[in-house]
């Protein structure tokens, strides 16, 4: 039971400290707005058009399907560490995971999702 209080001694604390460095800030910072400040600024140089034009979602598209199969493909290597622990069924079971990747990237191929037009 001592270290369930422990536990909830630091979840407690944590949310004080996350409480408190949230709201000092809010109570003590100088709050005075000004022209100055809400003028956009970047890189140390004026701004000197607002960007133009939206990214086509086609950009979204390829990155998501990136990030998805580089999530997948870093369950290859746990795998690889404990391959000869792992034995036939590790074979077995990499193997289906593989072949669901190799259809959902086929699937992305029918799609055309990854042709830059």
């Amino acid at each position: 039971m001592l270290e369930y209080i422990a536990l909830i001694f630091a979840f407690l604390f944590a949310i004080g400290l996350c409480a408190l460095l949230l709201g000092l800030p809010r109570i003590l910072a100088p709050k005075a707005p000004s022209a100055v400040k809400s003028k956009p600024f970047e890189c140390g140089k004026e701004a000197f058009a607002l960007p133009g034009g939206n990214m086509p979602v086609h950009f979204y598209i390829v990155a998501m399907l990136f990030i998805v199969f580089d999530v997948e493909m870093v369950f290859l290597f746990p795998w690889a560490v404990l391959f000869r622990h792992l034995g036939l069924f590790g074979v077995a079971e990499m193997a289906v995971f593989m072949g669901f990747v190799v259809l959902g990237f086929f699937y992305v191929l029918k799609k055309r999702a990854l042709e830059w037009e």
